[in-house]
């Protein structure tokens, strides 16, 4: 499968839905484009969840997306300040485009609603039943965060065929 592919979107949502995070739903949709397995990207993901770590933060979609943009050009080297910088930049971008797209925010407790809330020391995962999908904003989010990913990897191959 090709890392640019509406499949991979509609795979991000299905993998939410069989039990996965917001943040391992988004990385383990593209783990293959990465040299991954599903197993280790799920690992690799899997503390962003709920807000990282269910403390109602950023958002783990977001932070999925975050976590393969630091893949598809993330620097490397410790001293490159122009590649922190440059990555920084995309990784702002992202994000406003996130909160446009979601609500103004990329604050789980903000999208889901919950108001400033302080950190949450629940770490119990809620049970994924049908009124859990009725209520929560996330499958939505998942979507449209594997869709803005989706846009941006597009948007470089323009680009470099320009």
């Amino acid at each position: 499968m090709d890392k640019i592919s509406e499949e991979r979107i509609d795979l991000a949502v299905k993998n939410f839905y069989q039990g996965y995070n917001c943040a391992q739903a988004i990385c383990t949709a593209w783990a293959d484009a990465y040299g991954f397995t599903e197993e280790q990207m799920a690992k690799m993901s899997s503390c962003f969840g709920g807000g990282i770590g269910r403390m109602r933060k950023t958002c783990g979609a977001a932070c999925g997306m975050f976590i393969l943009l630091g893949l598809e050009e993330g620097n490397a080297v410790a001293e490159d300040k122009d590649g922190k910088a440059a990555n920084y930049k995309t990784t702002q971008e992202l994000a406003k485009r996130f909160a446009d797209r979601n609500g103004g925010s990329i604050e789980c407790a903000e999208l889901l609603k919950m108001g400033n809330i302080q950190t949450s020391t629940n770490y119990q995962p809620d049970a994924r039943t049908a009124q859990y999908f009725e209520k929560r904003p996330c499958p939505k989010i998942v979507e449209e965060t594997a869709r803005i990913w989706n846009e941006y990897l597009q948007e470089k191959v323009n680009n470099r065929n320009n």
